[in-house]
């Protein structure tokens, strides 16, 4: 699949499909995830369906894209990644990535992001991703500053989590190509 832009040696990138639902499910009411979707009450499955029914707008009209992380040619999803806050205007959209607990720390989450970053630098000619990240999540961070990321500032006490606030730092990729 390395022929691909967002097909990978071990993952691939797709769009969300219907069958994604029981997944998208479990991903969203996973409360230990939260705090750093800013989440705060359960989806239902009538939600998340419509949802699904409408991901196939583009990227210029809704200004998000969610795509499914597959390992190998398999179909079922084993993550998520995220464009958000897309801006066309000034070139720049938000990244964020959640792999499934029992597919973590395999190399999945490292080629998605190198295969989104791709896409965005090459088909969206974008000039710049940023991620916020949690300061103490060190597998993000380390995840991020793989590909060249570089903390650009912390907002002090930004989010809420166990009835504490908390550091987030922002991390940011520029094109220079």
């Amino acid at each position: 699949m390395s022929s691909l832009t967002l097909g990978g040696a071990h993952v691939h990138l797709r769009a969300l499909e219907p069958e994604d639902l029981d997944f998208l499910y479990l991903i969203e009411n996973d409360e230990s995830l939260w705090h750093v979707s800013h989440t705060q009450v359960p989806y239902s499955k009538f939600v998340l369906r419509q949802y699904l029914q409408n991901a196939h707008q583009d990227i210029f009209e809704a200004r998000q894209l969610r795509l499914a992380i597959c390992a190998g040619d398999d179909f079922p999803a084993i993550g998520l990644i995220d464009l958000y806050d897309f801006d066309p205007q000034h070139s720049r959209a938000g990244v964020g990535i959640v792999v499934s607990e029992n597919a973590r720390e395999q190399g999945y989450a490292s080629e998605a992001l190198e295969l989104l970053i791709n896409y965005c630098f090459t088909h969206l000619q974008l000039h710049q991703l940023y991620s916020n990240i949690d300061p103490t999540n060190e597998p993000s961070v380390a995840l991020f500053t793989k590909f060249g990321f570089e903390r650009i500032g912390v907002k002090k006490d930004w989010n809420i989590s166990g009835g504490q606030f908390c550091d987030e730092a922002m991390y940011q990729l520029i094109n220079r190509k």
